[in-house]
């Protein structure tokens, strides 16, 4: 679950981000600030994950808020000036959303706060930690489903549509397939056809020019070959 906080001085925009919010099960939110006096003052008291951070505001603009800050938390910017863009990057925010923006926009951009989150885990008595699963949401219709990274097995084209094999089932989402990819980390996936991407963790076999991967069979492009070749260096 990431905890998440509003800072932002217009009551339009707490309604927009907290309604998207409010549709994906992994966000909690914490806080409303209308200024940046406010978040500095709550984040005194709280600690959260993320904040959705405009820029423009009275009394402290938001990277000036941002660093007063030792610590942070991941920073998702929400603003209508595209011009301090390269600045947020400086401040590693995790993405700079121009307003008015999309769901999917919006989606694109919590997703990678779930994807990459760099938070510390906590000590434990116990020393044998799990590593914390890496997910993310698909639209099928008019559903967001929560999937997990290591589950999926690989993805096909299909049009304008891409489908996504999992160890459960097969989710079909309108986005093309070079857009789907860019939700995959680089390390675990690869392309491997025109048509095809595939997690590496899942690999059976490798015969000629097929690929088995649980109960399918993935065919290798030409062009792609050299992408196989890499997992057996």
């Amino acid at each position: 679950m990431i905890t998440y906080l509003i800072v932002d001085d217009e009551h339009i925009a707490h309604d927009i981000i907290k309604g998207y919010c409010d549709m994906l099960p992994n966000l909690e939110f914490k806080a409303n600030c209308y200024d940046a006096i406010e978040a500095i003052d709550y984040l005194s008291k709280h600690k959260v994950d993320l904040i959705f951070l405009d820029l423009n505001m009275p009394k402290l603009k938001g990277f000036e808020f941002l660093k007063t800050l030792s610590f942070p938390p991941k920073v998702i910017v929400t603003t209508a000036y595209s011009e301090f863009a390269i600045e947020g990057y400086e401040l590693n925010v995790v993405d700079y959303l121009l307003k008015p923006f999309s769901f999917k926009r919006f989606l694109s951009a919590v997703n990678k706060v779930t994807t990459f989150n760099t938070n510390t885990v906590k000590k434990e008595t116990n020393t044998n930690l799990k590593p914390q699963e890496k997910y993310i949401f698909l639209k099928q219709n008019n559903s967001h489903i929560q999937v997990g990274l290591d589950s999926i097995l690989f993805i096909e084209a299909s049009g304008n549509y891409t489908k996504v094999f999992t160890t459960k089932d097969t989710i079909t989402i309108r986005e093309k397939i070079s857009d789907t990819i860019q939700l995959l980390s680089d390390n675990d996936f690869i392309q491997v056809h025109k048509s095809f991407a595939i997690a590496k963790k899942h690999i059976n076999s490798i015969e000629g020019n097929r690929i088995y991967i649980s109960d399918h069979i993935v065919p290798i492009g030409k062009l792609y070959k050299v992408n196989i070749n890499q997992l057996f260096k």
